[in-house]
């Protein structure tokens, strides 16, 4: 037997072990499986405080009131170092030694994806507030996510390009090795080709997590004589690609994705990625009601807006509550709970969420809309319009 395999063989043997105990009468545990350090940990960063704030407001307010109990909120942070074994990881982790009730993230479908098959696997909920490839919730019935999926955003940007831009021909730039670009790559190439025509994408350049020379691939991109270069990458690597297409003669727009929405993104790229749009969860400047309160209370507490994981963390981890209330009490069995936490997730109608109202589908899937946000000349992610199924 394998290494990995006798790891997974032993953390089996560790859930149904646990499992049999019953779990505190006192407090809700909820597991966050988040990038607190490697390639994005503004991401972690975000999700973490999102939650932490949440925590004391509900906690300082009593607790969550479950049937005729009340319990106190318990959160516990592992840190999936932005790689796909981590998540897995730090998912068995939660499940087997922690007996959460639930999982919150990952947030990048590239370890969304891994990780959701081990909740699966072990029946608990999962909720991911950020990932939006298809594959992370497919005939996976315990998890859910906060987020529109990719599906939706490709043609959301493949339509908005067209319109805004007049665009009839695009290139696309995106990392081969990741499932969220990969995907939301395909997506776009085949909305903007139905709208176009076969042959509109006129380069469909790749790269490999890691890489930080994207010369050759954007010479090709400047001499496709595209009118748009859609790049569905990261915030980290977001800038170095601007950054090396204007010096090779790139004077077109470039487009992103919800990808795009860290806090991050404008302290690397500053005016360089000014006047560029992207398709996201929602927008900050000019937020209003429940979303602002939200984004005051943030920037109050941490320094700085909050980005779109940030909300979507918010949104997620309230789905969780709102799914634990409507269960009408606990039973103090792990796994019947996780059971009936799964039940409630999956009838919840009308959520209002700060990025949006929610009903989930059959799938776990919210049918929610997404907006279009336009980085003004001040830095400021402005919104634009927004898109609705």
């Amino acid at each position: 037997m394998g290494r990995k395999a006798m790891s997974l063989a032993l953390a089996v043997m560790a859930a149904v072990f646990f499992s049999s105990f019953s779990w505190s009468a006192e407090t809700l545990k909820v597991g966050f499986d988040i990038p607190l350090t490697g390639d994005i940990p503004q991401v972690g960063e975000s999700s973490k405080y999102a939650a932490e704030m949440l925590k004391e407001q509900i906690n300082g307010a009593g607790g969550v009131k479950v049937g005729d109990k009340t319990y106190q909120l318990e959160f516990i942070y592992e840190d999936n170092e932005s790689k796909a074994e981590s998540a897995t990881a730090a998912a068995l982790k939660l499940i087997t030694q922690d007996q959460v009730l639930a999982v919150i993230g990952p947030q990048a479908s590239k370890q969304a994806v891994p990780a959701g098959e081990i909740c699966n696997s072990f029946k608990t909920p999962m909720i991911t507030p950020w990932s939006t490839n298809p594959q992370t919730t497919l005939d996976r019935p315990y998890v859910f996510r906060a987020c529109f999926l990719d599906p939706f955003q490709g043609p959301v940007a493949a339509n908005f390009a067209t319109k805004e831009f007049g665009a009839k021909k695009a290139a696309v730039l995106y990392d081969i090795a990741s499932d969220y670009p990969k995907g939301l790559a395909e997506y776009f190439k085949a909305a903007f080709e139905k709208i176009h025509g076969a042959g509109s994408v006129v380069a469909f350049e790749t790269f490999t997590t890691k890489d930080r020379d994207f010369s050759a691939q954007l010479t090709n991109i400047v001499k496709s004589d595209a009118d748009v270069l859609f790049l569905p990458q990261y915030y980290d690597e977001v800038p170095l690609v601007v950054k090396q297409a204007r010096e090779l003669g790139w004077k077109k727009p470039i487009m992103g994705s919800d990808s795009w929405g860290s806090a991050e993104l404008m302290k690397l790229c500053g005016e360089a990625c000014h006047g560029y749009f992207f398709s996201t969860h929602y927008a900050a400047a000019g937020a209003q009601g429940a979303t602002k309160e939200f984004i005051d209370q943030y920037q109050s507490k941490y320094g700085y807006v909050p980005d779109d994981v940030a909300a979507l963390t918010w949104d997620a981890t309230r789905l969780l509550l709102q799914a634990v209330q409507n269960t009408n009490g606990l039973t103090g069995d792990l796994e019947k709970d996780r059971d009936a936490v799964k039940d409630q997730l999956g009838q919840i109608k009308d959520f209002e969420g700060i990025t949006g109202k929610m009903t989930f589908t059959p799938e776990g899937d919210p049918i929610k809309c997404a907006v279009i946000v336009k980085i003004s000349d001040k830095g400021e992610f402005e919104f634009f319009e927004s898109v609705c199924p």
